[in-house]
């Protein structure tokens, strides 16, 4: 398994972690998303087939900015 670190914009609360890590969890091959609004990170532990694209997609629609 590996992992990936994205860092979010626009996450202030609980509310915002529990969006951004459903949406992360329904991307394809994500296993877990450990999601910290104080931090503004998002780490998914994933297998070989992910799509870092699709991940910051799903954050992008779920309404939060990917910090570059």
């Amino acid at each position: 398994m590996q992992e990936s670190r994205f860092l979010i914009e626009g996450m202030t609360c609980g509310h915002c972690e529990r969006a951004v890590s459903e949406a992360l969890t329904a991307v394809k091959d994500v296993v877990a998303a450990s999601v910290s609004a104080d931090d503004g990170v998002a780490v998914v532990s994933h297998g070989d087939g992910f799509d870092p694209a699709a991940a910051g997609a799903a954050i992008t629609a779920a309404g939060y900015s990917l910090r570059v």
